[in-house]
């Protein structure tokens, strides 16, 4: 049974930066497909970013993309989401998902969740 846990959350200001992560328990994380999620209070989950296993091709949201970065380190079986130009409307909580079959592609129905940092941006 993979579990994760996401850190790195927490309130900045609009333009800043925060680093969140995803660590596995139990199995080492580079042998998964890895995305993230967020959902905002009111909001329908949002697709953020995902990173494959295989080769380390990255994915992205049109919302995050060019501000928002996914890369893993597999020796600390851990994912980042480096996120910087923070808006207010990234204010969300933050999931990461993995799964050790299905790609990128069908990331929406990876079967391993963690359970969730909170991102607020806002002065």
């Amino acid at each position: 049974q993979l579990q994760l846990v996401e850190s790195g959350g927490g309130l900045v200001q609009p333009g800043g930066s925060l680093r969140l992560s995803c660590a596995a328990s139990g199995f080492s994380l580079g042998y998964y497909n890895i995305g993230w999620f967020r959902r905002a209070p009111g909001k329908e989950r949002e697709g953020v970013s995902c990173i494959s296993k295989s080769d380390g091709s990255t994915y992205y949201g049109d919302s995050v993309k060019g501000r928002f970065t996914i890369s893993r380190d597999n020796a600390k079986s851990t994912v980042y989401l480096q996120m910087h130009s923070l808006k207010p409307e990234d204010t969300a909580d933050y999931y990461c998902a993995a799964d050790l079959y299905k790609t990128c592609v069908s990331v929406r129905d990876f079967g391993s969740w963690g359970q969730g940092t909170q991102v607020t941006v806002s002065s």
